[in-house]
């Protein structure tokens, strides 16, 4: 008799989708799963990442949470953006960024420099997105969740002093 549990990709019986957030069935005797508004779904069990057949997107998952890999910049700004308006209607405010160390040089051409003068001496230029100072994050060896997520924003309670946001890829 066939153990149910190898009849299903890696992730079981089914899955959150990545896109709407639906639950979605894994397809048996596949590696794949099936929204119905999305398409289909490949889990890939040497790498642990879900990939959309149709657009070729890769996600990989960290505490039962699906976090997009990005290879443009314009697809983390993008997801940086969107999250920076959901905490607005939230009613916090962003204070900083912290990105993964995996996308520091995908990310430098999009990155503001800022110089400010203080005590008539230049200070060393700090990067900005959104008009929000950036960091990048520990190696994922010394964090491994840096691996898989993309960003972190530090917030605060109230609404953004210029909501610096509305410059999307610009």
């Amino acid at each position: 008799m066939m153990n149910p549990g190898l009849q299903y990709p890696i992730f079981g019986p089914e899955i959150q989708c990545p896109h709407c957030q639906q639950k979605i069935p894994a397809l048996t005797l596949t590696d794949t799963y099936l929204c119905s508004r999305h398409g289909a779904f490949e889990a890939h069990p040497q790498t642990g990442d879900l990939i959309h057949l149709q657009s070729g997107r890769h996600w990989c998952r960290w505490n039962d949470e699906w976090y997009r890999q990005h290879t443009h910049p314009d697809g983390i700004r993008f997801e940086i953006h969107e999250a920076l308006d959901n905490l607005y209607t939230q009613g916090y405010r962003a204070t900083r960024v912290v990105i993964a160390k995996r996308y520091q040089i995908l990310m430098s051409s999009s990155l503001e420099e800022h110089t400010s003068w203080y005590s008539g001496q230049l200070e060393i230029p700090a990067v900005r997105l959104y008009g929000l100072p950036v960091e990048f994050s520990p190696d994922a060896s010394e964090e491994p969740c840096w691996g898989v997520i993309n960003f972190d924003l530090d917030k605060e309670p109230g609404v953004p002093v210029r909501y610096p946001y509305f410059r999307l890829l610009e």
